[in-house]
């Protein structure tokens, strides 16, 4: 019943909030933040633990503050992602500022194909859709499996939408198709700072340890393509600036296992930089350290819940 009622709400938000006025969205969007926020849920209380994490001299207050605000942050990301199939392309394009797109161009120029990863930060769906929109570059990117069926098929559809190719994150095929895209010269794009594995590897992010996915440093060994993480924030509506930054290049030395976590603590650090510029736009509502996660499965179910 409950992951019925779960993928009617989500099937009422894309063909309802839509049809919305832009400003009716925004204030709807805004009202849900703040109820979630003052009834002080397990999300918005976990939201705020790893907020402390990152800000780790605020004050209750402070703390208070940020959450408010990434909760604002979170239901600007939905309020915005039900609409895009709306958007034009020159909205996406009037919407979305990228510094140091050079580093895209150049890698896809090369011929030897790009991974972009990024944390969850703002809104990756615009950002996606900037691409194929705005540079008119495809792309493909894997999708958690999500519970009911109909409502992951339902991510996937939408994203399709948008000029995505999707695959699933269960299977074991997904490596293999994105390391074809990749030798064909093409892009790949994956939110790629929460481990959902549980077989990731460790990074040291703001002093504690915590497990991010083993993916992308892979994919760049295995093919050659160029890794570049990719950070983004929200300015004032309409508007979403992100960031670029310089390739992950593959150490010369050391065993592939090496390779890959130096890699992937170099795309933690980028990350890092990111979420300590723009806080209150970290849309973390889940466990991430290794030291939140030492808990009863029993806590775990409560907390999907």
């Amino acid at each position: 019943m409950r992951e019925r009622l779960t993928d009617g709400l989500y099937g009422l938000g894309w063909s309802t909030v839509k049809m919305l006025p832009e400003p009716a969205a925004a204030a709807l969007g805004r009202t849900i933040a703040d109820t979630a926020w003052k009834r002080r849920g397990k999300s918005v209380l976990r939201l705020e633990s790893n907020l402390a994490r990152v800000v780790p001299d605020a004050s209750p207050e402070r703390l208070a503050e940020l959450s408010k605000a990434g909760m604002r942050s979170y239901m600007r990301y939905w309020m915005e992602s039900f609409r895009l199939p709306t958007w034009s392309a020159e909205r996406v394009t009037n919407s979305v500022e990228i510094k140091d797109v050079h580093h895209l161009k150049e890698g896809l120029a090369s011929g030897r194909g790009v991974i972009l990863a990024l944390p969850h930060l703002a809104n990756w769906d615009l950002a996606g859709v900037w691409a194929t929109r705005t540079l008119g570059i495809p792309f493909t990117t894997v999708a958690e499996r999500l519970k009911p069926e109909s409502l992951y098929d339902r991510f996937v559809a939408y994203r399709e939408s948008l000029g995505m190719e999707v695959l699933p994150h269960t299977g074991g095929s997904a490596f293999g198709t994105l390391a074809r895209r990749l030798r064909a010269g093409g892009l790949v794009c994956l939110v790629a700072d929460r481990d959902l594995s549980a077989s990731g590897v460790e990074v040291k992010y703001f002093g504690e340890t915590a497990r991010m996915p083993a993916g992308p440093a892979m994919l760049a060994q295995q093919t050659g393509a160029v890794l570049l993480p990719v950070t983004l924030w929200y300015e004032d509506a309409p508007l979403m600036k992100g960031r670029i930054h310089p390739p992950v290049e593959v150490p010369e030395t050391g065993t592939k296992a090496e390779k890959t976590s130096s890699m992937t603590q170099a795309l933690a650090d980028a990350y890092a930089t990111g979420i300590t510029e723009h806080p209150e736009d970290w849309h973390m509502l889940q466990r991430l350290w290794l030291a939140d996660l030492a808990v009863t499965d029993q806590e775990r179910r409560e907390e999907r819940a």
